[in-house]
């Protein structure tokens, strides 16, 4: 009996957990067994022959040329190649001496019309393939321009199959925001932060650990703003799904990974690790230990700054906070002049602006496309330029929709004057990771001179024109460089606002 190997191939994992490999191995068999053949090995592949380079397919062409068995079968030539390169691999076999047997088909391919009609049929399965990839592109770019995601949904998100947009996943979703806020923060570098979200319990979507590369992908991912990014091509859409974050907190993220947006810090011991700066070298004062106490010293050799101990910032801050805090008679007096009338109106501008951004931005992104059309741009260009506004978009979006109504506006700021009249105390009630958010949002330059602590507030604590634009949340009004603080501001107020909820909490505990 001749020897032959025996090649059987589905496309994908999921079809071989079917029949069709097993039925494919039935007709080869009952197909040696009808002709005297005998099957000495199997080569089974998951895997595509639109393709070129499958391994185990490689593998028996290999061990046919060195003719370790006198002939192959397979199910159908389809099973074979879908590929030019392939098939003519494949059907150059016979004239090594290899024959080829076909278990569905009588096929000679050592005659001239036998090979042929093999030719005949390996270039049939290859444009099948090739209308099939067009036709499945043009239904997956239709989904995409519709706002549909047609592939599996990221973490974070559930899949609510075909024709409908992703949803936040309950569990996922509030650990994707964590994550970006987190690096957002610039206190987690990937690794940090790798370490953290796993502490924290998120998993993949193998319910696994995330890996770095994994961490770092879900950075990348604009998905999370409502912005479809094809990554291969670098298209873009306006996606109809729910955003998990606001698209600012995406492009904040996206200028720290890239260096845009200042040195990063990972999570420390020490409290005010990387926050002061020498006042008369400009040196970083580092932290150590010594005798038990935490001091902070300038490194560079012969400056006049020697060491301060951290208690000593500490009560500088303290001091400096309880000074910028606001006595009863000026927060009444603000309290009339920022409460009165003529919120609505202002309110209506804003919103009014932002849709003629929201509008000019649109344009933008039309004209792009008869840029790229009349080939002032090339692809590439046209890409970024697309990702970039659309992201721009969304941003925009978002301001619109966060936009508060006077009542919110005018609830704000009573909550600022509140907690701008204990600012120390709120200070002294934050943890330090809290402490530190403060410190870094709340004063613009910090240093130390010799043995005296420099705290220059960010012009949002002290001025009140500016306090009331940062509690409106438009910090686009603000393009004067005096005004590096007014973003960080409204973090900062955030922080406080939060920290004095916390505080009543507890009071009201304490009271019961």
């Amino acid at each position: 009996m001749k020897s032959c190997f025996g090649y059987i191939r589905v496309s994908t994992q999921k079809q071989g957990e079917g029949v069709s490999l097993e039925a494919q191995k039935t007709a080869i068999t009952a197909f040696a067994s009808q002709h005297n053949l005998t099957v000495t090995k199997w080569f089974e592949e998951k895997q595509t022959a639109a393709k070129g380079g499958r391994p185990v397919f490689n593998q028996m062409l290999g061990l046919l040329r060195k003719h370790t068995a006198e002939g192959v079968i397979i199910h159908k030539i389809d099973r074979a190649a879908r590929n030019a390169r392939d098939w003519v691999m494949f059907a150059e076999l016979p004239d090594r001496g290899i024959d080829v047997y076909v278990a569905t088909e009588t096929l000679d391919f050592r005659s001239r019309g036998g090979r042929l009609t093999a030719e005949i049929q390996a270039v049939i399965a290859a444009d099948y393939i090739r209308n099939l990839r067009e036709e499945t592109i043009k239904g997956l770019n239709g989904r995409l321009g519709q706002g549909l995601y047609p592939f599996r949904a990221p973490i974070g998100y559930l899949d609510n199959g075909r024709g409908k947009p992703k949803t936040p996943d309950p569990k996922k979703a509030p650990f994707i925001r964590e994550m970006f806020e987190l690096y957002g923060s610039g206190q987690y570098s990937l690794r940090t932060l790798q370490t953290e979200i796993t502490r924290r319990g998120l998993r993949n979507l193998n319910d696994r650990p995330l890996t770095l590369h994994g961490v770092e992908t879900i950075l990348n991912n604009s998905f999370y703003t409502g912005v479809i990014t094809i990554s291969r091509t670098g298209a873009t859409f306006d996606g109809v799904h729910e955003p998990i974050i606001p698209a600012k907190l995406f492009q904040r993220v996206q200028d720290i990974k890239s260096g845009r947006s200042g040195p990063k810090t990972t999570r420390h011991n020490h409290l005010f690790q990387g926050l002061f700066r020498c006042g008369l070298c400009t040196g970083p004062m580092s932290p150590e230990i010594q005798k038990g106490r935490c001091y902070y010293r300038c490194q560079r050799i012969g400056c006049p700054t020697a060491t301060i101990r951290e208690d000593r910032l500490e009560d500088a801050i303290r001091y400096r906070l309880r000074q910028l805090q606001l006595k009863p008679r000026a927060a009444k007096r603000l309290e009339k002049v920022w409460l009165l009338s003529g919120l609505e109106e202002d309110s209506e501008e804003k919103a009014k602006a932002l849709r003629l951004q929201i509008a000019d931005e649109k344009k933008r992104l039309d004209r792009l496309t008869d840029l790229l059309l009349d080939a002032t741009i090339d692809a590439g260009t046209y890409s970024e330029r697309q990702r970039s506004g659309r992201l721009r978009l969304a941003e925009l979006r978002d301001q619109l929709s966060g936009l508060p109504d006077a009542n919110k506006i005018a609830r704000r700021r009573r909550d600022f004057l509140e907690l701008m009249k204990t600012l120390c105390l709120l200070y002294e009630f934050a943890d330090p990771p809290e402490k530190r958010e403060i410190v870094e949002n709340a004063f613009s330059n910090r240093s130390v001179a010799g043995k005296y602590v420099d705290l220059q507030p960010y012009k949002w604590l002290v001025s009140h024109e500016s306090a009331s634009s940062v509690l409106e949340c438009d910090p686009e009004r603000h393009t004067d460089t005096d005004l590096p603080g007014v973003p960080a501001g409204v973090e900062c107020f955030e922080l406080f606002l939060n920290l004095r909820h916390r505080a009543i909490e507890v009071d009201n505990r304490c009271a019961d």
